[in-house]
C-alpha cells in the first residue's frame, strides 16, 4: 500500500485518542445498539465531554477550530470498525456548519455551543416520501403568516439522528410557485407543538443508526426560526448546493475506509 502523507503527527495522536474512546465507549455496546435500533444518548454526551463533536467549529462556539482532517479521521475509524450507528459526522460536519455559515448571530450563540457539548443533537430533514435526492421536488411548505410567523406542514423520511434530534434543520418551500428558488431552511426544536417523530425505521444495514420519520402538522414557527433570518428566505436551495459536495465526500471517505477494512479482514482470514 502507498504510504499516506496526508496526516501530521498531531493528526495521528488524535487518531490514537479517538480509537481509545471507541474501545471504551462504543465497541462494548454497539451490538446491543444494533438490536435496539439506535445508540444510547450517553455516548453523545461522552463524545462532547472529550471534544469529539464539532471539532472544526470556531473556539468561540465551543469547537476546537481544527482542520477537517480531524473529522476525516473520525469517519475512517468509525467505518473501519463497522460502528455505523454513530451519527457524529452528520451532527458535526453537516448540521453545525449550516448554522455556523448561514445562521444569525443569535442562532449561532443559541445552538452551536450545545451541539459541541452534545447537550443538543442535530439532524437535517431533506428527504420526503416522494422526494429523495431530488431536492427541487420537496413538498413540505412553510408559509408566512400575517404576524410574520411561519406555518410548517409536511413530512420527512429516512432522517438520520431523527429520533434523538433536539433541533432539526427542515427544508421547506416558502414560495411553492417558485420551485427551487422558493426553498428555505428552518430550525425546528424537539417539543414544538405539531412536530412529531414517527417510528424508527428498520433497515437492511446500518441497524444501530437512528433513522426515523418526522411529521409537521401546522407547526407554528416564529420568524427567527428561519435559518439566517429574513435575508436567507428563499435561498435554502443555494445553501444546500453549497454544502452537498462536502456531505457527499464524507460518504466517499467512509465507504473507502469500510472497503479497505473489509479487504484487510479478508486477507487476514485467508492467511
Amino acid at each position: 500500500m502507498i504510504e499516506r502523507t496526508l496526516f501530521s503527527a498531531d493528526h495521528e495522536a488524535f487518531r490514537d485518542s479517538f480509537r481509545r474512546f471507541m474501545d471504551k465507549e462504543i465497541a462494548p455496546f454497539h451490538e446491543a445498539w444494533e438490536e435496539q435500533g439506535y445508540v444510547d444518548r450517553a455516548v453523545w454526551n461522552k463524545a462532547g465531554e472529550n471534544g469529539f463533536l464539532c471539532m472544526a467549529m470556531p473556539e468561540q462556539y465551543g469547537g476546537a477550530g481544527a482542520d477537517l482532517l480531524y473529522s476525516v479521521i473520525q469517519f475512517e475509524e468509525l467505518w473501519a470498525r463497522g460502528f455505523t450507528g454513530i451519527g457524529f459526522g452528520l451532527h458535526s460536519e453537516i448540521v453545525a456548519p449550516y448554522i455556523e455559515r448561514y445562521g444569525t448571530d443569535a442562532q449561532k450563540a443559541h445552538y452551536l455551543p450545545k451541539l459541541a457539548t452534545g447537550e443538543m443533537i442535530g439532524a437535517i430533514a431533506m428527504s420526503e416520501p416522494a422526494a429523495g435526492s431530488d431536492l427541487q421536488g420537496v413538498k413540505s411548505t412553510a408559509l408566512q403568516q400575517p404576524d410574520g410567523s411561519y406555518l410548517l406542514n409536511g413530512s420527512k423520511t429516512f432522517i438520520t439522528n431523527g429520533w434523538h434530534a433536539d433541533v432539526v434543520i427542515v427544508v421547506a418551500k416558502t414560495d411553492p410557485a417558485a420551485g427551487a428558488k422558493g426553498t428555505s431552511l428552518f430550525l425546528v426544536e424537539r417539543g414544538t407543538p405539531g412536530f412529531e417523530k414517527g417510528k424508527r425505521l428498520k433497515k437492511l444495514g446500518l441497524k444501530a443508526q437512528d433513522t426515523s420519520e418526522l411529521f409537521f402538522n401546522d407547526v407554528r414557527l416564529p420568524a427567527d426560526a428561519l435559518l439566517g433570518g429574513e435575508a436567507m428566505k428563499n435561498r435554502g436551495f443555494i445553501c444546500l448546493m453549497e454544502q452537498l459536495p462536502w456531505e457527499r465526500l464524507q460518504i466517499a471517505i467512509s465507504a473507502v475506509a469500510a472497503s479497505q477494512a473489509a479487504i484487510d479482514m479478508t486477507v487476514a482470514y485467508v492467511k
